[in-house]
């Protein structure tokens, strides 16, 4: 009858009895793996999407600086043949020239670098 009463209870027949049992670590030790493992699942996984992430990212630069690149071919400087006698238009060409002048200069390196960035970080078989 004490095994029955100690079952529903979900205690040990000791604790019924009055008397204190030292768990054994081996339980303590067990748990603590367990969570353990869980957490360097959860660190994996966090880590996995950070990478992907950033992979994505450095691709959709490597795009964005090609679209930007095909933009400015196509449209071949247009501020070139503008009226410069308006003040908004000479500091619209202005900008523009700017612009354009400075993604020249900086393109290269940002898309050298985004390539070599996204072949990094692609995911190892």
């Amino acid at each position: 009858m004490l095994i029955s009463i100690a079952e529903a209870l979900e205690t040990p027949v000791s604790i019924l009895l009055g008397e204190t049992v030292v768990e054994s670590g081996s339980d303590d030790l067990k748990t603590l793996s367990e969570k353990l493992e869980i957490i360097n699942l959860q660190l994996a996984q966090r880590k996995a999407a950070r990478r992907k992430m950033f992979h994505w990212l450095l691709i959709s630069l490597c795009a964005f600086t090609a679209t930007v690149s095909v933009v400015l071919i196509i449209l071949n400087s247009p501020y070139l043949n503008w009226d410069y006698s308006d003040p908004e238009t000479a500091v619209a060409g202005a900008a523009f020239h700017a612009f354009e002048w400075l993604f020249v200069r900086f393109a290269p390196a940002i898309l050298i670098g985004a390539v070599i960035g996204s072949v990094l970080t692609r995911k190892k078989a």
